[in-house]
């Protein structure tokens, strides 16, 4: 990398000579990698396992602010955002590729420092970054990265498997992503108003975490693996629990029932919620970007996973007929709709 402080122009390097100053330390570690970046192609051979593939696109001013997302997370993010796709049918992520778009307001040293977080998300992950694409962008940063993995064809699990009776599951804890995302924009625009205000972001650690640097949740299939446990439907919750619950039951032709008092949400996660005057449940169902897995399991694999703290049931798969309801703490039964992050909204 380069030793100096100051800035380096992309134009002195040319986009070829970016592509490969970026990416001539990169390490292959997977035996299924034939040949990685530098060729017009990588070719990579998964000896009889069924390929899967997934995309995602990160725009400036649509999916982050680069007024308080530091760029060695927003590459970390947009590598393991792709790879939580991969997890989410049941498989093994193996290889990304990743395409840049940019402005000249970027030096050498920024998307360096955007390509170390990727690296780093990579390393973490044990993925190789095979090649991708830079161009000249006149909106902004674009990050568009391609995810790559493999299973067994009997091992995949689609979204529309889940029967009546399934239990529904969900990883870890939700909303604290778009809590995150609002202690963030509340603090840019106190300094927008008075640039002498430093941020007030003590002890909101975990939610921060949550939306600058999510982590995808290959433990929990690893968990899953080991528990001799396939999910019958699973899905990654990027857009919210509501929305990802809905494709599933409409994917699968079913309904469902999930109960507000189960659903996981972190005490830091409430406590910001009710200090912006939102509700905790509210946040947790239409927030999104937690990428937590949703994935809904027979009644008789409960016993194997009922003692795992991380995973909590959430409620249960009806027949189609019977809808899709959120059953307050009251025990009041509210019909669940889809209200979380829609890229198209204006």
């Amino acid at each position: 990398m380069f030793e100096n402080t100051g800035r380096t122009e992309i134009g002195n390097l040319g986009e070829f000579g970016l592509i490969d100053h970026l990416t001539k330390n990169i390490q292959l570690n997977h035996s299924t990698t034939i040949k990685g970046a530098g060729d017009d192609a990588a070719v990579i051979d998964f000896k009889g396992k069924k390929t899967l593939i997934s995309t995602d696109m990160l725009l400036e001013g649509v999916h982050f602010d680069l007024a308080f997302t530091p760029l060695k997370h927003l590459g970390y993010k947009a590598i393991q955002v792709n790879l939580s796709d991969i997890y989410a049918m049941n498989g093994m992520a193996s290889h990304v590729t990743v395409s840049l778009g940019f402005s000249s307001k970027f030096s050498v040293e920024a998307v360096e420092e955007l390509y170390s977080g990727m690296l780093l998300a990579c390393k973490k992950y044990n993925i190789d970054l095979i090649g991708g694409d830079t161009c000249a962008s006149k909106q902004g940063l674009v990050i568009s990265v391609t995810s790559i993995g493999y299973a067994d064809e009997k091992d995949i699990v689609y979204r529309n498997g889940a029967e009546e009776g399934d239990l529904i599951c969900v990883s870890g804890d939700l909303g604290g992503a778009y809590m995150g995302l609002q202690l963030l924009e509340r603090e840019k625009q106190v300094f927008l108003a008075n640039p002498q205000i430093q941020p007030d972001l003590e002890g909101k650690d975990y939610i921060i975490e949550r939306q600058l640097k999510p982590e995808a949740r290959i433990d929990i299939i690893d968990l899953l693996k080991k528990l001799k446990i396939k999910p019958t439907a699973m899905i990654d919750i990027s857009d919210g629990l509501a929305s990802e619950i809905l494709h599933i039951t409409s994917q699968s032709g079913k309904g469902c029932k999930v109960y507000e008092e189960k659903i996981p949400l972190d005490p830091q996660t409430v406590e910001m919620a009710r200090e912006f005057g939102l509700d905790p449940t509210v946040c947790a169902l239409s927030g999104g970007e937690d990428y937590e897995l949703l994935f809904t399991i027979k009644q008789a694999d409960y016993d194997k996973l009922k003692h795992d703290v991380d995973i909590s049931v959430i409620g249960h798969i009806t027949d189609s007929g019977a809808g899709n309801y959120l059953i307050s703490k009251s025990g009041n039964a509210h019909e669940l709709k889809a209200q979380g992050w829609n890229a198209f909204k204006k």
